[in-house]
């Protein structure tokens, strides 16, 4: 073939291609038009693990917004309207809304986390993006609780880390109940076993002051009992002073350099 032919055959190719694309897309195009939206089909990526929002809630908001995709034709349908509508939504993280050519618009959804619960002169959750998150009339969801004087400075900082630290930790996990902040903002602790409460005092080296109250659940009150102290004081240096519940009886102060002993032998 000659090269004059060969340009020749490959330009009409090239045009053959382009046509088709084109009736392709006006073709499909014209469709759209046509074809009408006959389901929603909302879905909450993660509504097993908590479900601060609902399908229905969406949907009605939909409604109040005149964004109901249903019994519209696609071309018609304000995609990136209902994602910016939806994101108002504080218990919402992400949105995204696509329609498919068999007539059903899609919104997936993700939902904010609530990291721990506020609970003081406001009550509100702390995400795990460190941003409050207004408490849902509907749902309640299962978190750590922190009352007293709670500042959002103290509760996106500080005392974030120290949550953090007791979740990502097995044994005090399961351990600490509650947290409460006093006026002096200093912290104690409400465990899950037992009447005693911790004064843990500032959060200023939490890990050490805590890995004290370790050694004193494992080698004392696992042989002792739960239940003869009111407090448990962890401020002092190399140092746990318990104040009895039966006020007859005298407090104890337990060096931790030599614990295991002096809490056995000792029998308290």
């Amino acid at each position: 073939m000659k090269p004059v032919w060969k340009y020749i055959f490959i330009s009409f190719f090239a045009l053959l291609v382009v046509s088709y694309i084109g009736f392709t897309l006006w073709h499909f195009n014209g469709k759209e038009k046509e074809l009408i939206c006959t389901d929603l089909n909302i879905n909450l990526s993660d509504k097993n693990d908590r479900q601060l929002v609902t399908s229905g809630e969406i949907a009605q908001t939909l409604e109040q917004n005149g964004l109901n995709p249903i019994g519209k034709t696609l071309n018609k349908i304000r995609t990136e309207s209902i994602e910016v509508v939806l994101k108002k939504n504080p218990y919402i993280k992400t949105v995204e809304c696509f329609t498919t050519p068999s007539g059903i618009t899609n919104i997936n959804i993700s939902q904010r986390c609530p990291k721990f619960q506020v609970i003081g002169n406001e009550n509100y959750y702390i995400d795990v993006d460190r941003k409050p998150l207004p408490v849902s009339p509907h749902f309640a969801a299962y978190v750590p609780v922190v009352s007293g004087r709670v500042t959002l400075t103290m509760a996106t900082g500080e005392l974030f880390d120290f949550i953090d630290f007791l979740e990502r930790n097995s044994f005090w996990n399961a351990q600490v109940e509650q947290i409460y902040v006093r006026n002096d903002l200093k912290i104690e602790l409400v465990p899950r076993v037992g009447d005693a409460i911790v004064l843990l005092g500032t959060l200023e080296n939490y890990p050490a002051k805590l890995e004290k109250l370790r050694k004193l659940y494992i080698y004392g009150f696992n042989k002792m009992g739960w239940n003869r102290y009111k407090t448990i004081d962890l401020e002092y240096k190399d140092l746990v002073v318990c104040t009895k519940a039966d006020k007859s009886e005298k407090d104890h102060k337990l060096n931790l350099c030599s614990l295991k002993e002096s809490v056995i032998q000792k029998k308290l």
